[in-house]
């Protein structure tokens, strides 16, 4: 028999390279079985029966059913129909504490907890917080299995976490990936955003709302709450409420049954480049105060419209996205040191932050009232407000298609109230400041659409 040619040498060194470096990868893989078992005998699922009305099942707005059906539906559909859900959870306490999602529970007739060993339980809920979306259950059960949560601060974007639920029923299941990003601001269905959810790439779908997210030492790091879905299914982006937040809502659902939220009273928005620095900035970052609530903490601490927020109680704020957690997460009645840049100087004012109002507690501003007639450099025609308007300002009534405003993106119908550092209160303020603005400057220009505030940049145009 002769000897292996080069070829075959080359060959043979080069699978064996090849193995080598697929086993180096297999070992350098994370393992979870040891995990998932350990840990299972904690996560539960939930079954849910419950009812709702006619007018809760209808998909379509009222005012967007013509005349001649409303009738039809009111008289067909039943007033109440059963329905049943299912979701996920795990034990927080032996002695029968469960926390998963306010959505898996919500409007609930009766609420079954099932263990990994199929022992079935009745739970009742103790509290619920919707703007998190965690409730926490209590089942009459002792020396039960429990999870534990991470230390704060501890999750880390590219780190390895899995999922343990009952996606579409089916018990127990897990699923991992890593952790995407971190601080994610999502508003709700009442637009509040108070979670800095954490995005993870984790297989997670319909019922496994309210399951753990575990990190590699087999702590909660999250709860798993919602997905960005097109299809119905995972797409790879899913979001946990941080497990920081989650035990502080616990601790206050198992204290009171309720959650209390600190509370500024300030319409805030993200600032681009060109507004940071018409209004004193030298980078875009923190969060602009648009509209300032009367006889809020904010107005009472001096905090002003045009404002900006970086930091809080010795926190720097990003962006308007990483304020309201930081707020929320503030116990009412406490007084905190906000720094703010106002007019391209920094300073910082203390604020009593107070107690977020419940949403029929607030005062919502009225829409701006219709109104005659001046124009200006910035390619608008502006008029007075009549005496019911919300805020002083000037109404728009008119936009020049191909002038600096347009561009801006104003329309008509918005109410200018502020132009540069000058609030506007009347057509002669408001004409008076337009012309003292040098050609090609960027000024801010806070306006109202709708009742809603917000700033623009635009860029002042030749004088006449």
């Amino acid at each position: 028999m002769g000897r292996p040619g080069v070829k075959t040498v080359a060959l043979t060194a080069l699978w064996s390279l090849l193995l080598m470096a697929l086993a180096a990868q297999a070992q350098a893989l994370p393992d979870f079985t040891d995990l998932i078992e350990e840990h299972s005998p904690a996560v539960v699922k939930i079954t849910v029966r419950g009812s709702v009305t006619a007018q809760e099942r209808r998909q379509m707005p009222e005012e967007q059913i013509p005349e001649m059906f409303r009738e039809f539906f009111e008289r067909h559909s039943p007033p109440e129909r059963d329905f049943h859900s299912m979701g996920s959870g795990f034990i927080v306490s032996e002695d029968g504490y469960v926390i998963t999602n306010n959505h898996v529970v919500d409007r609930a007739d009766e609420i079954v907890v099932r263990l990994l060993d199929r022992r079935e339980f009745h739970a009742e809920v103790v509290g619920s917080d919707p703007r998190s979306d965690l409730a926490l259950l209590k089942i009459d059960a002792e020396d039960l299995p429990t999870l534990r949560f991470a230390e704060p601060d501890s999750v880390r974007v590219g780190e390895w976490v899995l999922a343990i639920g009952s996606p579409f029923g089916l018990d127990y299941s897990a699923s991992v990936g890593i952790v995407s990003a971190i601080g994610r601001s999502i508003p709700g269905q009442r637009q509040e955003s108070y979670v800095p959810f954490i995005q993870t790439d984790v297989a997670i779908n319909p019922g496994n709302s309210g399951g753990p997210l575990f990190n590699l030492d087999g702590e909660v790091v999250g709860i798993n709450a919602q997905i960005f879905t097109r299809t119905g299914g995972s797409i790879g982006l899913s979001f946990a409420v941080p497990a920081e937040l989650a035990q502080e809502v616990i601790a206050q659902l198992r204290e009171t049954g309720r959650v209390e939220r600190g509370w500024l009273g300030v319409v805030i928005q993200d600032l681009d480049r060109d507004l940071a620095r018409s209004l004193g900035l030298d980078r875009a970052g923190g969060a602009l105060i648009s509209q300032v609530q009367p006889d809020s903490p904010a107005a009472n601490a001096g905090l002003s419209v045009g404002d900006v927020i970086v930091e809080f109680d010795g926190t720097r704020v990003r962006s308007s996205g990483d304020l309201p957690p930081m707020v929320g997460r503030t116990r009412p009645n406490t007084e905190v040191p906000v720094t703010l840049v106002r007019r391209g100087d920094r300073m910082t004012l203390d604020v009593e932050v107070g107690r977020l109002p419940d949403r029929e507690e607030r005062d919502t501003p009225e829409p701006p009232q219709e109104p005659e007639v001046a124009s200006d450099r910035l390619g608008l025609v502006v008029e007075p407000l009549d005496e019911f308007a919300s805020e002083p300002g000037v109404a728009v009534s008119e936009v020049d298609p191909d002038g600096p405003a347009a561009e801006a993106g104003l329309r008509q119908g918005d109410v200018i109230t502020q132009l540069g550092f000058e609030a506007i209160d009347s057509v002669d303020s408001y004409s008076a400041q337009v012309a003292e603005l040098e050609e090609g400057e960027n000024v801010a220009v806070r306006f109202l659409r709708d009742g809603k505030p917000s700033f623009r940049t635009i860029r002042v145009g030749p004088a006449d």
